[in-house]
């Protein structure tokens, strides 16, 4: 019973884990990227879409996107979803695509998305903190009602403690290699 719901709770902080790599994925560094992008809503024949169900993105050069739509109709709509992120390059159409130049990142640019990266480091350790207290307080009931015994509910905190250091540490160390990525 307490194996189940340590192996439900490991799930549930990579889960975490896994939404914060794709949230830094977002995050501008010296390189442009794909991800940056890919998931803008682009309303297009009155349906909303993501931008990577329109088109193909790709990284030609470190510091622009070059953005290809699948039908040409969907042209003009993906540059207005684009001018509406704001990303700080503005959408120039050549022909059939759509490029984004991206300028180089200042030093203040650069500390507001390193804030920015530890404020969603710290969004995802709180996360793998209340995986931890929700099923430590499992444990808890499990024992106090006599599930479970009392040795059982201090080896599964032993466990959890266990998973929260291990992805507390992956958690540091994206958020560093990030960090180090900023500075060029």
């Amino acid at each position: 019973m307490e194996k189940e719901l340590l192996v439900k709770t490991r799930q549930d902080m990579g889960k975490a884990l896994d939404f914060f790599v794709k949230e830094l994925s977002k995050v501008r560094t010296s390189h442009a990227s794909p991800a940056m992008v890919e998931d803008i809503q682009v309303t297009a024949f009155s349906q909303k879409m993501v931008l990577k169900q329109l088109a193909s993105i790709s990284c030609p050069e470190p510091r622009s996107l070059l953005i290809q739509p699948w039908d040409r109709s969907y042209l003009e709509p993906i540059e207005k979803a684009l001018f509406a992120a704001s990303m700080g390059a503005s959408p120039i159409v050549d022909k059939d695509t759509i490029r984004l130049s991206f300028p180089p990142l200042t030093e203040e640019f650069r500390k507001s998305l390193a804030k920015a990266i530890s404020m969603k480091a710290e969004e995802a350790r709180k996360t793998i903190r209340k995986c931890r207290e929700d099923a430590w307080d499992q444990l808890q009931n499990w024992s106090r009602t006599g599930t479970i015994r009392e040795d059982a509910k201090f080896k599964g905190k032993d466990e959890l403690q266990k998973f929260v250091d291990e992805y507390q540490g992956k958690i540091e160390s994206l958020k560093e290699r990030k960090i180090k990525e900023l500075q060029g």
